[in-house]
């Protein structure tokens, strides 16, 4: 009996930490660039109280007798499918179309990553993050500019006022890895590189895999509210049953208790 309270106390609180995993995905719902996780759970330890193939009365038990010791939390893994675009009409702003990440130099000389491209000019021209961090490696655009281009290949030009041809300052390169989950968060939508990530691959928009880039887009977060919405009915009710489960062993016990000779 003891054995199915920490079992159920154990589901409890594994669908605590899920219902706080779905919570940030619906709080981000409208973070640009924002992906979204889920919670994975697995079984733990198992009491063997009969293995299955041993012989009893002559005979071979097919299955044996094993009772769990409950679940919990093993990965919150980045779900990292393409969000939706949109239109901004900003030249500055730019989405990757695919795969990729941009690359971000921190304060302290770092690299981060980001799939947010909502990018503005500082006040040297630096083409830097709402937070005011620099692409890595830095692009400046001419004072003199009056128009930005950005292409595809993640080319960057600027044509200053009776220039008929652009005049190139600059390429976006974005960085790939073998396993993007492997990432992790830093906040601010930036990602830390780790060794499960894998090494960093750098990789010109549209060749070897890579996304493409889409001026005057922002990719969106890619949580679909729905879809968390059922996610945190079925944790409550989950939670809800395991609740039940603790009631129902505790007065099992207390009947237990209660008995005479």
């Amino acid at each position: 009996m003891m054995r199915a309270l920490w079992s159920s106390a154990s589901g409890m609180v594994a669908q605590q930490k899920n219902i706080d995993v779905i919570s940030n995905n619906i709080s981000n719902v409208n973070t640009v660039g924002f992906k979204g996780s889920r919670a994975d759970f697995q079984d733990l330890i198992y009491q063997v109280i009969q293995p299955a193939g041993t012989l009893n009365q002559e005979r071979t038990i097919p299955t044996g007798i094993e009772i769990g010791h409950g679940t919990q939390l093993v990965a919150t893994p980045t779900r990292f499918a393409q969000g939706d675009l949109k239109d901004t009409e900003d030249t500055l702003d730019i989405a990757i179309q695919g795969e990729g990440f941009f690359r971000i130099r921190m304060p302290d000389g770092q690299t981060t990553y980001t799939r947010a491209g909502a990018f503005t000019l500082d006040g040297t021209g630096n083409l830097v993050t709402a937070n005011g961090l620099p692409l890595d490696p830095s692009l400046q655009v001419p004072p003199e500019a009056e128009d930005v281009l950005i292409a595809e290949d993640g080319t960057v030009s600027t044509r200053a006022a009776g220039d008929i041809d652009p005049t190139i300052v600059g390429n976006i390169q974005l960085a790939l890895f073998p396993n993007p989950r492997g990432l992790q968060h830093a906040g601010r939508g930036l990602y830390k590189l780790t060794s499960a990530a894998g090494s960093e691959m750098l990789r010109t928009p549209g060749q070897q895999g890579a996304g493409i880039i889409r001026s005057g887009m922002l990719e969106m977060s890619n949580v679909k509210i729905v879809e968390e919405m059922v996610g945190m009915i079925v944790a409550q009710r989950s939670y809800e049953a395991n609740a039940k489960s603790i009631q129902t062993a505790d007065e099992m016990l207390g009947t237990a208790n209660t008995l005479r000779r």
